[in-house]
């Protein structure tokens, strides 16, 4: 076998490896298959895929490793309970992103959003430069005159992600730009959707709202800055559920 077919079986079996993870995952997400319940024997999903024992094998190591499946020898491949899966796993995040009932999903992302980005607006009012605070003001009020839900939801997705980064905790940033890409994610995807609903709701008391985490922050009243972005990721919720 020449050095360029192997890199191309190679490939190709990645590929086929990746399939298989993207389609698996998403049935185990979406409920196909249920919590605690057996998924088919390898023939069966090598049949069902039309690929290798050996890629069906990877693609299940791999689903392991994102925690939503568990082997035993002689007993078969369970799905895990949901509340064992990786769910900061980009493709976890983004199988459940995927989901046309994405409220349940959506409950739960606000809710870890009420945890940490509080505390990240907390942090930036204790450290943060003139020249963050400067652009921080700017996106506030580019959020402020946004004129239709997709230039809003970019604008407020920017102002979240650079308080989380300016917050000088690698953690919350690296958390945070995750969390707010899957919210993004799914706000895009339901643009359409729920535009008149969007053109009813009073988007300056959210503005208005953000404002007040700007001026908190550059007063450095870690306090203040906390409570004022607990707010707004409220009002955020209302605006996007």
């Amino acid at each position: 076998m020449s050095l360029t077919t192997a890199s191309g079986a190679s490939q190709q079996a990645f590929s086929n490896t990746s399939n298989v993870v993207d389609q698996l995952g998403m049935a185990i997400v979406s409920g196909d298959y249920a919590e605690r319940t057996m998924i088919p024997l390898d023939p069966d999903l090598e049949e069902m895929f039309g690929v290798s024992r050996t890629v069906i094998r990877e693609a299940k190591k791999t689903l392991v490793g994102k925690g939503l499946l568990q082997s035993k020898a002689k007993v078969g491949t369970r799905v895990r309970p949901s509340s064992d899966w990786s769910m900061f796993d980009p493709d976890v995040l983004r199988w459940h992103v995927s989901l046309r009932n994405a409220g349940p999903f959506l409950d739960e992302l606000f809710a870890i959003r009420m945890v940490f980005e509080p505390a990240a607006a907390a942090s930036m009012a204790e450290r943060a430069e003139a020249r963050e605070i400067d652009i921080l003001s700017r996106q506030c009020k580019i959020l402020q005159n946004a004129s239709d839900r997709l230039s809003y939801a970019v604008a407020s997705s920017d102002f979240h992600k650079t308080i989380l980064h300016f917050s000088g905790n690698r953690f919350l940033s690296s958390l945070g730009e995750m969390v707010q890409t899957a919210f993004f994610s799914v706000v895009s995807r339901d643009l359409a959707e729920n535009d008149g609903k969007w053109l009813m709701l009073d988007r300056s008391k959210a503005g208005q709202d953000y404002a007040h985490v700007v001026d908190a922050i550059a007063a450095r009243d870690a306090k203040r800055a906390e409570k004022t972005m607990a707010i707004a990721v409220q009002e955020t919720k209302k605006l996007h559920m």
